[in-house]
């Protein structure tokens, strides 16, 4: 195999593809990404067994024909080469010799026969505007839990219908739902439910850089794909039984305070820094027309802040994880956001704030409404 590519297309696609190649792996086969030359263009593939990514970029081909090459150490080398054109060649022993003006080199390769064969992509299901997708991956993946001994748990529920598309995580402390009722996304096709491990959710927002453009969206028995153009995500579908999320949303939590974004999370920022520091926990004082945060830790000290809000409802003092609210505040770009509470002793839930309906209509392409619930189970202190 012989091939020249531009430096510039070569980095872009292996950048990619170092969030799938499995970097401690006792195969050592995983560590490479493998190059394939065909017709006018270089195909790239890279996999840890879970999730797969194949990118491709144009070259010229002087003799087709494949080969495997360690991802990291190619990507680093060809990183400091000037930005110019690299002639890539393969011998019969499986090296490489790469050379780019006055620089030669030569890499250990392997064969291509032990590299896994990722399926192929089925018919498509859906196409999902990408500006959608990943701003539903920004504000669920961070609720996904880390434990994995909890593997159902360990991914987001993606919900595909004919009223548009859902995305649900949950660690079983906090709970994040997004729903976009959009006509784009289901295209009339039946309904269609899948677990997305959290890596791969990962990976299409690295993908996701053009928001204009559209992901093609399709599932096999094990596994489910992502089509961006000329790269394609593959991943392996998590198995199990999601938690019940619709009897976690709360529908009786009728006490409401309204509150600045930037302010509420200022202050949670300031007062978490002396909240302990496992826990994480802070008191949230709700009284009307104010919000109070605040936390002690006696190694450490205590702080105190409050906000204006508009709140009439009775005086409540709740314990919460200051990092799962900051996660809610730093993920909606609303200036103004909700609290929506019954007690004491049940969970709270968080709204983005609502726009005045002629903002809402403007900000939004027709025929899409979206709706962010986030909810957080309360601590004892």
């Amino acid at each position: 195999m012989e091939f020249t590519v531009s430096k510039t297309d070569l980095v872009r696609e292996l950048s990619l593809s170092q969030g799938v190649v499995e970097k401690k792996t006792t195969i050592p086969i995983l560590s490479n990404v493998l190059l394939e030359a065909s017709g006018d263009r270089l195909f790239l593939t890279a996999t840890d067994l879970e999730l797969g990514l194949r990118t491709s970029c144009p070259a010229k081909v002087k003799k087709e024909g494949s080969g495997t090459i360690p991802a990291k150490r190619l990507l680093d080398y060809v990183r400091l080469l000037p930005d110019a054109d690299i002639n890539v060649k393969f011998a019969e022993n499986h090296w490489a010799s790469l050379t780019c003006g006055r620089s030669r080199t030569r890499i250990a390769g392997m064969s291509r026969e032990s590299f896994p064969e990722l399926p192929p992509m089925p018919e498509a299901v859906a196409q999902i505007p990408t500006r959608q997708l990943t701003a539903m991956i920004a504000r669920t993946m961070f609720a996904i839990s880390m434990e994995e001994s909890r593997f159902t748990l360990n991914g987001a529920l993606l919900l595909l219908g004919d009223n548009g598309l859902t995305m649900v995580a949950t660690d079983g402390h906090r709970l994040a739902y997004v729903h976009r009722a959009s006509s784009e996304a289901s295209n009339g096709h039946a309904a269609y439910r899948a677990l997305v491990p959290r890596k791969a959710m990962g990976e299409i927002a690295k993908l996701g850089d053009d928001p204009e453009s559209k992901v093609s969206f399709g599932g096999d028995d094990n596994h489910l794909f992502f089509e961006f153009g000329p790269r394609l995500l593959i991943t392996r579908k998590l198995t199990g039984n999601f938690p019940d999320y619709e009897r976690v949303l709360p529908q009786d939590n009728i006490h409401i305070a309204r509150l600045s974004t930037s302010e509420v999370k200022g202050a949670i920022e300031r007062v978490a820094q002396f909240a302990d520091e496992r826990s994480r926990a802070i008191r949230v004082q709700f009284t009307t027309g104010e919000v109070k945060v605040f936390s002690s830790a006696l190694e450490t000290g205590e702080s105190e802040e409050s906000v204006p809000a508009e709140y009439s409802g009775p005086d409540l003092e709740i314990g919460f994880n200051a990092q799962y609210l900051l996660d809610f505040l730093r993920a909606i770009p609303q200036d103004k956001m909700e609290f929506a509470l019954k007690d004491q002793k049940s969970a709270g839930e968080l709204k983005p704030g609502q726009a005045p309906p002629g903002e809402a209509e403007a900000a939004k392409p027709a025929g899409e409404q979206e709706q962010y619930r986030y909810v957080v189970m309360p601590m004892r202190i």
